[in-house]
């Protein structure tokens, strides 16, 4: 009876959605480690391990010469970071909030808001981690240039998008099949690790040898990436189309498959995992 009723506009529900959303990627950013600035370090240092790693790698099996001529760090860097953002956008989605989850019975929530958090969460320390390591590396070891900034950025955001689709196809169908969810998504991470081409010059690669990479949107996205980097490298056998196309049909299928799955929610499938 002292209920104070307030006329919802579209503008007043959208900007609620969104500081819901924000609350969420501060709960979802914060979920790995309750100092943020320490998860962040310690995505950073992920980072840099497999930037290292590669590096010893090409150096001992004699690859340095198929590189793109030109700064050969910023080389596997374009690679490793498209790679990550990938591969942690679309764990991150996996592991959103489903329509059984105890949160979902907080009324403002829903799945939709649980898998945005996730999603740019992910972005958010992506992007923090390749400022840093790209500020550090500038300043500390050489100067770096890059072609096309923005264009690179571009592609490094349909990389993460990219993910995004992967990982919501696989949240549709995790209250279904969770082992295989978990296992398919593994193993999709890992085959990233050659299917991306990041240890690769698409320029390069005979006909034969390109087929087994070019299904791959974030194989699109890396070589395209180097394309807007390095100044003497222009690609012609990749394409920005590819992958947005790609993306926005795993985005719908996504959808459709959450939405029916929200529909069908059971409280059982949470209490039985």
């Amino acid at each position: 009876m002292f209920i104070n009723d307030v006329k919802r506009t579209r503008t007043r529900s959208a900007f609620s959605m969104l500081d819901l959303i924000y609350h969420s990627i501060v709960r979802d950013v914060r979920k790995d480690h309750s100092n943020a600035l320490i998860g962040l370090i310690m995505n950073i240092m992920q980072t840099v391990v497999f930037v290292i790693a590669f590096y010893f790698m090409f150096s001992v099996l004699g690859l340095r010469g198929s590189a793109i001529r030109g700064d050969f760090l910023l080389y596997i860097m374009s690679g490793i970071f498209l790679f990550l953002t990938h591969t942690k956008a679309m764990g991150a989605v996996v592991k959103a909030e489903g329509p059984a989850s105890a949160m979902m019975k907080h009324a403002p929530m829903n799945s939709i808001i649980s898998l945005c958090a996730a999603a740019l969460g992910s972005l958010y320390i992506q992007i923090l981690s390749i400022v840093t390591i790209l500020f550090l590396y500038h300043i500390i070891m050489q100067p770096i240039t890059i072609e096309d900034p923005a264009g690179a950025m571009g592609m490094l955001l349909l990389a993460w998008f990219t993910g995004v689709s992967v990982g919501m196809i696989f949240l549709a169908l995790k209250p279904w099949f969770p082992e295989f969810v978990q296992i398919a998504s593994s193993i999709y991470a890992r085959a990233n690790m050659i299917a991306s081409g990041k240890m690769f010059v698409a320029n390069t690669m005979p006909a034969y040898l390109l087929a087994f990479f070019d299904w791959n949107p974030l194989f699109h996205c890396i070589d395209q990436a180097r394309d807007f980097t390095f100044i003497n490298y222009n690609t012609d056998v990749s394409s920005v189309s590819y992958p947005v196309i790609v993306s926005l049909t795993l985005v719908i299928l996504g959808l459709m498959g959450e939405f029916y799955t929200r529909q069908n929610a059971s409280v059982s499938w949470e209490s039985a995992r």
